[in-house]
């Protein structure tokens, strides 16, 4: 089995530090993450019974929505404590976003929910959305997530910590760069919407779409969650969803998002 070549911070960070479980389960905006995810993905997806491989899948927080669907799911992760985890819902591997175990055209849709993220050179993320064209199907769906590289401006004010210095020079080299690679989280790579919809079609995607996820709202719902009291009410954290669906006609309202969902084709045989 090919051993997957991860960094070793980000190794650490989702072996050990974070449990990536539960992170989409245990705030608002993490709630709104997931619903509006879903809400996309149902969309576009292929109708159930169809195959799905999940690449870099995590503990199987989609996996199981999908077996749940109906959906015939295969998770791949290069972290072992994910594997395990996901091995209780779908089939699940030990593997590499950027080298797929799976033989050509051998599903109908491909997921890569999270490999962007942590692929700071450009090369590495081309090989990954390359072997995700591989291994579906002509005409197949293949759905790519990406961080807004704007996102954390948008969160760091919501924790009041763009008064220090520390916290406002990482974020400012986020912006200057697009990577993050220091403390607070773990190597991480910043999409532009532009960016990702160019990655996409030089890989020969056809009928590239990329939509923002959250919306112009979720970080009203971090500000919420931190003042005294309930937090954020249901009545927020519908509005929030009502913006992000009201913004996806609008490309000027990408940036405010804290993900992007970018949907692509592999193209057809003439």
């Amino acid at each position: 089995m090919l051993v997957p070549d991860l960094a070793p911070t980000v190794a650490r960070f989702y072996g050990e530090t974070v449990d990536e479980g539960i992170r989409l389960h245990c705030s608002a905006d993490g709630r709104l993450e997931l619903e509006r995810t879903k809400e996309l993905l149902r969309r576009f997806l292929p109708p159930a019974p169809a195959r799905v491989l999940d690449v870099g899948g995590a503990t199987g927080v989609h996996a199981k929505w999908l077996t749940e669907d109906g959906y015939e799911v295969d998770l791949v992760d290069p972290v072992p404590r994910h594997v395990e985890q996901a091995s209780a819902i779908c089939r699940a591997t030990l593997g590499d976003a950027r080298a797929l175990s799976a033989a050509d055209g051998s599903y109908d849709a491909v997921l890569l929910l999270g490999p962007l993220y942590h692929l700071p050179d450009a090369a590495d993320r081309s090989k990954a959305l390359a072997e995700a064209l591989r291994v579906v199907v002509p005409g197949g769906l293949v759905a790519v997530a990406a961080i807004n590289r704007y996102s954390p401006l948008f969160e760091h004010v919501t924790y009041s910590h763009l008064h220090e210095e520390r916290v406002r020079a990482s974020v400012e080299a986020i912006l200057r760069t697009s990577v993050h690679d220091g403390p607070g989280f773990t190597l991480a790579y910043f999409h532009r919407a532009e960016e990702l919809n160019d990655e996409m079609s030089a890989c020969g995607f056809a009928d590239v779409q990329v939509l923002g996820v959250e919306g112009p709202a979720w970080s009203l719902l971090k500000v919420a969650e931190k003042q005294p009291g309930q937090g954020p009410t249901d009545e927020l954290i519908a509005s929030a969803l009502a913006a992000a669906r009201m913004a996806e006609p609008y490309p000027e309202l990408l940036a405010a998002s804290s993900h992007f969902l970018g949907f692509g084709r592999k193209p057809t045989p003439m």
